[in-house]
């Protein structure tokens, strides 16, 4: 049986195979691609800072920021301000926060018949659209983040704006999704706690449970970080067991005979990448709480998703203070990037997961290029013997309605997939 899945980022096609009324099988295919590796081979490497940002419309400024801390890598003695460090992730961060809450209205909900609920996403998300182009100049689709730091002076009145921006999205969280001072929540450590509250992710979680699907959508129970900053931590967690000492050269993409996109491996296995993988590694509270109680489940990672988008609000509240205006948000490169040669990576969060870029340079033009997205680790086309992650979520379902979620619980996103 032959499913396609809309209301994703792209579409996707989902063959089931049956036995005894149960799925034991999901084969997963992609089958679009604009070859965007193959399109910046031989171009001047500053071109990557203008295509690569359309690899996807949602995850643009993940492509922009993976792009030029690849780019930046290729340099062994580049200095980058902290003044442009701090814009770097602040915009990203932002840009999680309009994901997460578009993935929560826009696509889950639907699924559990408030189909009346999606215009809310369409208010903070816009908010936070306007403060990543305070700093960007616009958004999406931008690439005021350049090889020696950003094209990005912002006023003392600028990050007031700002500023302003993030508290009417905590002010949104506050009156819809936990109807309770984010602030406390934050420091929440009890999953049964959550379930007493009102607002629209308890209501929803508490759905889940009287369904009795909070078992449903489990995986591996191993996750993967590659993206660092002051907020998320690179590593690994399988089950609670967590190891910081990973290395980005053990990451393995294969190719596949039936799809465009790529298998992507850690050490030839399969780990889950996205909110609650970066949840588990930095050993937040009510995430484990619940994990205890319901493993890698649907339940666990729409927690851990919504959570993140407080957590970042106010982390982002703490990293506007830090901005020395008189810092120089650009240092020229000692090097022109025309006259460099060399290889480098970049890896940072995207709201799905862990991105990654690799380039490799000669005298300033792009001699091979990489692009490994999240979507490719959670969505990678396993076998029956070795499932990926999303694969394994769906096998022994009856009801390929269910499945769907599953998949969805990934926030599927096949444009960036079949770059």
């Amino acid at each position: 049986m032959i499913k396609v899945i809309e209301k994703i980022e792209g579409e996707a096609e989902l063959n089931f195979s049956f036995d005894q009324g149960k799925i034991d099988f999901v084969d997963i295919g992609f089958h679009s691609t604009r070859g965007i590796e193959t399109i910046l081979k031989g171009r001047p490497a500053l071109d990557a800072l203008v295509i690569n940002p359309r690899v996807c419309g949602i995850c643009n400024h993940a492509h922009l920021m993976a792009t030029v801390n690849a780019l930046e890598d290729c340099y062994t003695n580049l200095e980058i301000s902290q003044k442009a460090k701090i814009i770097r992730e602040l915009t990203l961060n932002f840009e999680l926060i309009h994901n997460h809450l578009k993935w929560f209205y826009l696509t889950i909900y639907p699924l559990f018949g408030k189909k009346q609920e999606v215009l809310k996403a369409a208010y903070p998300s816009n908010i936070m659209a306007k403060a990543i182009a305070t700093f960007a100049g616009q958004y999406p689709h931008n690439s005021y983040a350049i090889v020696g730091g950003v094209i990005s002076s912002p006023s003392a009145l600028e990050i007031i704006q700002v500023s302003n921006y993030i508290d009417t999205v905590i002010r949104f969280f506050e009156e819809n999704l936990v109807m309770a001072d984010s602030s406390a929540f934050l420091t929440c450590n009890s999953i049964e706690t959550l379930f007493q509250q009102e607002g629209d992710l308890p209501n929803l979680l508490n759905e889940i449970r009287e369904n009795s699907w909070d078992e449903l959508a489990k995986s591996y129970d191993r996750f993967i970080v590659f993206g660092e900053n002051s907020f998320f931590k690179r590593g690994k967690s399988i089950k609670t067991r967590i190891n910081y000492n990973i290395g980005i050269d053990d990451v393995k993409e294969y190719p596949l005979e039936n799809s465009f996109a790529k298998n992507v491996m850690y050490k030839e296995k399969f780990y889950e990448v996205g909110p609650l993988a970066r949840a588990m590694v930095r050993k937040k509270a009510l995430i484990k709480d619940a994990h205890r109680r319901y493993g890698d489940s649907l339940l666990s990672r729409i927690l851990a998703r919504v959570c993140e988008v407080v957590q970042l609000l106010h982390h982002s509240k703490e990293l506007l203070t830090q901005i020395q205006l008189d810092e120089p948000s650009y240092i020229e490169p000692i090097l022109p990037i025309n006259e460099l040669s060399g290889s480098g990576c970049g890896a940072v969060e995207a709201a799905r997961g862990t991105l990654i870029h690799k380039v490799e340079l000669k005298e300033g033009k792009i001699q091979e290029y990489e692009i490994i997205t999240p979507t490719q680790w959670n969505l990678s086309n396993g076998t029956k013997q070795n499932p990926g992650i999303a694969q394994k979520t769906m096998i022994d379902l009856a009801d390929t309605d269910l499945a769907e979620l599953c998949f969805k619980s990934f926030d599927v996103c096949s444009v960036c997939t079949t770059h």
